[in-house]
């Protein structure tokens, strides 16, 4: 992984009238091209880049979201970079299974379907800091999924349910490109 190719990557997405991922490529591709560390979780100051799994079910309408055991709401799985993430992608579908066991099919291309640049609040001797987040669409081959430590509940979700669950907008576009 590196800058240049995340660089890249972020460069070619297309957020089309979505203000929210317009405002975030810019923020990501500033931190990219001006930090230090942006994949390590531990730069604080810009920030650092993370990645989420768009999950669409095998039927292609309904997606993975799982409730996120510190933020209290319902959330698209992923998170950091790792070291042994040989892509962006890949780091955004092993969260995914590590967070839910969906099994995401090898046969379907990844694609970049949102950036979004949010505030995480402050833990432990972490700071307030901002998560450069891609979203990467994926499709499971099975309906499976199961709840973890990090995602005491998961479900698939249509567009019905988004308003119950305070979706935020960010998450609802991605949705939106994906589909």
């Amino acid at each position: 992984m590196t800058r240049d190719t995340a660089i890249q990557i972020v460069s070619r997405f297309e957020p089309a009238g979505d203000g929210i991922a317009r405002k975030s490529k810019e923020l990501a591709l500033n931190m990219l091209a001006h930090s230090a560390a942006p994949f390590s979780r531990h730069q604080f100051m810009p920030g650092h880049i993370t990645c989420t799994a768009l999950v669409l079910h095998p039927d292609g309408v309904r997606v993975l979201l799982m409730h996120h055991h510190r933020l209290h709401r319902w959330l698209l799985p992923g998170g950091h970079v790792e070291e042994s993430d040989v892509s962006l992608a890949a780091a955004a579908a092993r969260e995914a299974f590590e967070e839910t066991l969906v099994e995401i099919d090898p046969g379907v291309e990844p694609v970049l379907v949102g950036i979004d640049v949010h505030g995480i609040p402050p833990k432990r001797n972490k700071p307030f800091h901002l998560h450069h987040d891609l979203i990467w669409r994926f499709r499971a081959i099975t309906d499976r999924i199961e709840k973890s430590p990090e995602a005491p509940q998961v479900m698939w979700t249509s567009v019905a349910d988004w308003e119950r669950l305070a979706v935020p907008e960010s998450i609802r576009n991605s949705i939106r490109r994906a589909i």
